[in-house]
């Protein structure tokens, strides 16, 4: 694991320091802009209390949805500025904008210990495009940039990779716990260490399979790009969903790391893609034909718990069926719990917003290990890859004197 430079750093002098803080905090609103889930907000307190409670003068960053370089009043700030200041018991205010005089204006008038929110980054197109002029823009606004952004620390965007080639720049606390528990569970794992994926896509999932498969002891699969794999085995798949180009991809996949990767057995198959289908459960290889599997079934389910039972390092991105779907949503739900009943034997991580909303579905939401704010930062991680956003904090501590 790359070291990062930390908010805790003995030397980092903080009192009466403006920090800019790029947070996490897309979290789902709805149509009113009214915060649906409270979770990436809850997970970046710690850092905001750190950073208040050492007197810095804290402005908060994060994107909200994709408004796409333009306002969209439903996707402003004010509802997690409003969820945030509860939290926190004390006012975060929300600025109209995120650069300007204004903006400058009323941090200037800030006092120690303060916090503000400014405007939804991706009111500005300069954001996704990286435009180092928008960096600029930003980074006069403050002293010190803290990066607590892992669930956005994969894209390179101009506050995650800019700001940091313009002010001294430091990794927040949960920033800190992601990249710590992720890498360490890939570098040490405790075994056997077992992988359940779930989702809809191969490709999605290629270099992480291709990346755990030389690390984990199993590598669980489920969800619709089962179909895929089986196909690359000749079974027919009905009308499930597969990817027609990626069969002799899976195919490769299977011979390079037989015997680590795990296909369901069987499959609860349906007539249509609706909760009031007809469904029956078959073996994988005997879907009829029109038919579509929506799930694992019960024997899959069992084979799964045993190597899960067995486990001491668990990863899970991906559910394993259309959980949305009541009917369809058993297998799912059965891996949730079962991971969660291995919590205190074995270190249980999950990611991706699937995953997190069927485990809230479940009733399980906080007995794992550790729950990742970042889907894609996550998986990208899994394939061995390195985080812009993390990437350009250790540059910028490179540079420093």
């Amino acid at each position: 694991m790359v070291k990062l430079p930390s908010i805790k750093d003995k030397d980092l002098e903080l009192a009466g320091k403006v920090v800019l803080v790029r947070t996490g905090m897309d979290v789902p609103l709805d149509e009113s802009g009214l915060v649906t889930d409270d979770s990436r907000i809850q997970e970046a307190v710690p850092t905001v209390q750190y950073l208040v409670k050492n007197g810095a003068k804290v402005v908060l960053l994060t994107h909200i949805n994709r408004p796409g370089g333009k306002i969209v009043e439903n996707q402003r700030v004010e509802a997690v500025a409003v969820k945030l200041s509860i939290i926190l018991k004390q006012d975060v205010k929300p600025l109209s904008d995120c650069i300007g005089s204004e903006v400058e204006a009323a941090i200037r008038e800030m006092k120690n210990g303060e916090v503000v929110f400014l405007e939804n980054l991706r009111f500005h197109a300069e954001e996704e495009a990286n435009s180092d002029v928008f960096a600029q823009q930003l980074a006069k606004l403050g002293n010190i940039y803290v990066n607590d952004a892992f669930s956005n620390s994969h894209r390179s965007h101009a506050s995650m990779v800019g700001l940091p080639k313009h002010l001294p720049s430091y990794a927040g606390l949960l920033l800190e716990k992601e990249m710590k528990v992720l890498t360490s569970a890939l570098e040490k794992p405790k075994r056997p260490f077992v992988v359940v994926l779930g989702g809809a896509k191969v490709s999605d999932k290629i270099g992480v399979i291709r990346n755990l498969g030389l690390k984990a002891d199993k590598i669980l699969i489920g969800g619709a790009m089962m179909f895929t794999f089986y196909r690359s085995r000749g079974f027919d798949v009905g009308s499930s969903r597969f990817e027609a180009d990626k069969v002799s991809l899976a195919d490769d996949l299977l011979n390079e790391f037989q015997g680590k990767i795990v296909l369901p057995v069987d499959v609860v198959a349906a007539d249509k893609f609706a909760n009031d289908a007809r469904s029956q459960v078959v073996a994988a290889s005997e879907i009829p034909p029109g038919w579509m599997g929506l799930d694992i079934g019960p024997e899959s389910v069992k084979r799964f718990s045993k190597e899960l039972s067995e486990a001491r390092t668990i990863i899970w991105n991906g559910p394993l069926g259309v959980f949305e779907f009541e009917m369809f949503s058993q297998g799912t739900l059965a891996v949730a719990k079962t991971i969660s009943e291995m919590t205190g034997k074995a270190t249980t991580i999950i990611g991706g917003g699937d995953t997190l909303s069927a485990v809230e579905k479940a009733g399980l939401k906080g007995r794992f290990s550790h729950s990742s704010t970042g889907g894609g930062a996550m998986l990208e991680l899994l394939e061995g890859k390195t985080l812009p956003g993390a990437a350009a904090l250790a540059e910028a501590a490179a540079r420093q004197p």
